[in-house]
């Protein structure tokens, strides 16, 4: 139930992504259940390929929780399976739990495409990982953007070809 409730709480923030960037949210909740960081994909508007939901609200978890950069009491839930980069910044702030929504076939790095986080690879112990929280919602806030980005592409390319 609490990872449906904070599943939530990183839709919302996935709601607030800036116009043309992949709506994917995240949020880090402490042991408590509070959260302590947040963030949005910000690729095109910040003109950054770092500028991930994950590595926002892991900074801002960094910050709030005083720790240093540890997070080990604190669970990661993002509405997109992580990325490589996600993945591995999640293992590196030593997060204690990834939650996701959606799975990503193409680039998941909790066990769709590889599995950086239970790698025996790295040198602290792996985090528990559960997949498909609220699946349904995640995935329809993503195939709702491509599906309008695709019909903006295709009235562009016709407006195009009338004008020609």
């Amino acid at each position: 139930m609490r990872a449906e409730t904070w599943m939530r709480r990183a839709l919302e923030a996935a709601g607030r992504t800036p116009a043309g960037d992949v709506p994917v949210g995240a949020i880090v909740v402490d042991e408590s259940g509070a959260v302590v960081g947040e963030g949005v994909n910000e690729r095109e508007r910040a003109g950054d390929p770092t500028a991930h939901a994950e590595i926002s609200a892991l900074r801002e978890a960094a910050r709030v929780v005083g720790d240093g950069w540890r997070l080990e009491r604190c669970t990661l839930v993002v509405t997109l399976e992580p990325c490589v980069m996600c993945a591995g910044a999640a293992m590196s702030s030593r997060i204690g739990g990834i939650i996701f929504g959606a799975y990503e076939p193409k680039t998941g790095a909790c066990g769709s495409v590889v599995d950086v986080v239970r790698d025996p690879v790295w040198p602290f112990p792996s985090c528990e990982v559960r997949g498909g929280v609220l699946q349904r919602e995640c995935q329809r806030l993503l195939q709702t953007f491509f599906s309008d980005r695709r019909a903006r592409q295709k009235r562009h390319t016709t407006a195009r070809h009338t004008a020609q």
